[in-house]
């Protein structure tokens, strides 16, 4: 069986649909794969509906938006009941923050030579998506500035860069309490990509699990083959579930296609006991 646990779509930052995302998740023979979007699961249920037709089963999954020793962590919730007050409520601060974060991040782009408006950066929005980075990047991309997202962010959006402005995050222990009560599965997601290495080592990650962290996601492609070895060692000695991914985004992303890491089926047999067990809706 072929599991992905970990893609996007143009609910938050990636470029395909909910159903053109199953559809893609077809092609690439997968059995199984997740919906994560950013702070919300909209797209989930247009997902499944696709993934009926295509012979896919679609799990309900969410991309939550922590931070821990004031760095950005992700967080992904599977199966968590989207009828949850706390989790909604919590994730609807966090894409409202994003809201009312762009003026900032088109003043201080403005600021640094670049000739850019929050019009520029909605025209790029599909799928009733929060504003975000990536589109800002997209943007810059149409304006001609950069040549692709990962361009934008390295010169001008990541943390440090001249149009980096930071938002509401969710406490990341906070995040793995409110998942829980949600019914789903937590997984802790790249934690040893970008900044948020620096503030997640084995230590702290032992400590998260000791507080209720489910699932480590090891195989990933910010994760080279040293540091998956690290984090399967992690896992093992934490009773962590190691799960794998893509982290897919459509053409948003390169090198993260669909399938290109994968859960095994022993996993995702392990989460769905948890959500069963704890109530939540896969």
């Amino acid at each position: 069986m072929r599991i992905d646990l970990h893609a996007h779509s143009d609910v938050s930052d990636g470029t395909d649909d909910p159903a053109g995302l199953v559809a893609a998740a077809a092609t690439a023979g997968l059995d199984v794969v997740a919906l994560t979007d950013h702070d919300t699961m909209a797209g989930v249920d247009v997902a499944k509906i696709a993934g009926e037709s295509a012979g896919v089963t679609v799990i309900r999954g969410v991309e939550i938006t922590c931070e821990y020793e004031s760095v950005t962590v992700h967080l992904l919730g599977l199966g968590c009941d989207p009828a949850d007050d706390a989790l909604a409520l919590a994730m609807a601060d966090v894409r409202q923050g994003r809201v009312l974060r762009l003026p900032r991040m088109v003043a201080a782009l403005n600021a640094a030579g670049i000739g850019i408006t929050e019009e520029d950066v909605m025209a790029q929005i599909t799928g009733g998506a929060t504003p975000g980075r990536p589109h800002v990047a997209d943007a810059m991309v149409a304006l001609g500035v950069v040549r692709d997202r990962q361009e934008a962010f390295d010169q001008w959006l990541d943390v440090g860069r001249p149009g980096y402005i930071g938002h509401v995050k969710i406490d990341l222990t906070r995040g793995i309490e409110l998942v829980a009560a949600a019914g789903g599965a937590s997984v802790l997601a790249h934690a040893w990509g970008r900044q948020s290495r620096r503030v997640l080592p084995a230590a702290v990650i032992a400590h998260l699990a000791a507080a209720g962290l489910d699932c480590l996601e090891v195989d990933h492609q910010l994760h080279d083959a040293e540091t998956r070895a690290a984090l399967r060692e992690i896992s093992a000695a934490t009773g962590l579930v190691q799960t794998g991914s893509s982290d897919y985004h459509g053409t948003g992303k390169v090198n993260h296609d669909l399938g290109c890491n994968l859960t095994p089926e022993s996993s995702f047999d392990a989460i769905r006991s948890l959500v069963e067990a704890r109530g939540g809706r896969l």
